[in-house]
């Protein structure tokens, strides 16, 4: 890396791979950061930057919230989005501290799938100045139709190997996870090929049974969206999809932590289960988050949204994503699930980076990473944001 003679200071307490480091410092450029740990050992070469270089006082320093299950946000869903849509998205998002994510599809048609993957990959071509869309989530079609949740139903089909590789020629590299249901025809010999292309094989909205998903996790399955929702339940002479997950150290679970989908004591049972970067906090956000109650729509059904929860107009009993951010769902963890800090951010951060294979780039603050970072107050309110080391437009609070 060349010599960078001008940056940022960040003063603050500092969330490392270490612990946080009390009255600690960042050092970060446009490039990256250079150092991340105590004051007293910032190296020279920083302290000499020119003056009027920023520098931000007080607070906690974390790295960018990285959400590999999110549709859309501010009014605009990942579905019908063009390069407007897509900078709506990803504004709105980094706002909430969000630094990267996937842009994740409904169950639908292969045309409509196709228009989504040929915008994100248009999209992704240039630079990206709000959050950093890794790549795309396609949640179906290749799910149960008697879990389909606000998934619609109509266009559900069996795992199609013949899509998913001219996807992956036409795209190399940008489905990064797909949701399949892996008890359906042909779903394991995708699961080994998803693997081996490396994308994240995850079930969900799944009728499997303990032991078919056990059978998926030997052919490479390793995660499951939206723990606890739209799966075969846990039960103690049958354990179901849950209870599987729950069992097998080989598969990480995602979790909505809003306390609508899941109860707090049950994500923290899932919490002491899995450790050692199986947890993902993920929002699962539709596109009324950010904006007042009202009618919307996820993919092609419509939604109603009271009270910050949306469910489905035509099944009212049928949750249809959320309205959650990733500084929400932080906060929650801990202050209400009772994880620490450490372990709220790994859920947040780092365990998200490396299911997308990017750990050796963001989800922490150290040297050499990409200078997303987050620096929050007291009360874990999202005070700034900073992405590819350049503090964006003042976050909305949330």
């Amino acid at each position: 890396m060349a010599k960078i003679t001008t940056g940022r200071l960040l003063f603050g307490n500092v969330l490392t791979p270490a612990g946080i480091i009390r009255e600690g410092v960042i050092a970060v450029s446009e490039e990256a950061i250079h150092y991340a740990g105590e004051a007293a050992w910032l190296p020279e070469a920083y302290t000499q930057w020119p003056a009027g270089n920023e520098k931000t006082g007080g607070g906690l320093l974390i790295p960018g919230f990285v959400d590999v299950h999110v549709h859309g946000g501010d009014g605009f869903d990942f579905m019908y989005a063009d390069a407007e849509a897509l900078t709506a998205i990803t504004r709105y998002h980094a706002s909430q501290g969000t630094t990267t994510m996937l842009a994740t599809t409904m169950t639908a048609g292969k045309k409509d799938i196709d228009r989504v993957l040929s915008e994100v990959h248009a999209f992704r071509s240039a630079p990206m100045p709000y959050a950093q869309l890794a790549g795309v989530h396609l949640e179906g079609p290749f799910i149960s139709p008697k879990w389909s949740g606000a998934q619609n139903p109509e266009h559900i089909v069996p795992a199609n190997m013949e899509w998913l590789e001219q996807w992956e020629t036409l795209y190399p590299g940008l489905i990064r996870q797909v949701t399949i249901a892996p008890e359906g025809e042909g779903a394991l010999r995708a699961v080994t090929w998803l693997r081996k292309h490396g994308v994240t094989a995850a079930l969900g909205h799944t009728n499997a049974s303990f032991e078919e998903v056990i059978a998926a996790a030997d052919a490479g399955l390793n995660q499951a969206v939206h723990m606890f929702n739209a799966m075969t339940p846990l039960h103690h002479r049958k354990p179901g999809a849950a209870g599987a997950i729950l069992f097998d150290e080989r598969i990480r679970a995602e979790i909505i932590a809003d306390g609508i989908h899941v109860h707090p004591a049950a994500i923290s049972v899932l919490a002491r289960l899995k450790k050692e970067g199986n947890l993902l906090l993920i929002t699962d956000a539709m596109s009324a988050t950010g904006l007042s109650d009202g009618e919307y729509t996820i993919g092609d059904l419509p939604v109603l949204v009271r009270d910050g929860v949306a469910r489905l107009k035509e099944n009212p009993e049928a949750l249809a994503g959320s309205t959650l951010t990733m500084i929400r769902g932080f906060r929650y963890l801990v202050q209400e699930v009772g994880l620490t800090l450490e372990e709220a951010s790994r859920a947040a951060s780092l365990t998200p980076a490396q299911a997308l294979g990017l750990e050796r780039t963001i989800g922490t603050l150290e040297a050499g990473k990409r200078g997303d970072i987050l620096l929050l107050d007291n009360e874990l309110n999202l005070q700034e944001v900073w992405i590819n080391g350049r503090k964006t437009a003042d976050p909305q609070m949330s």
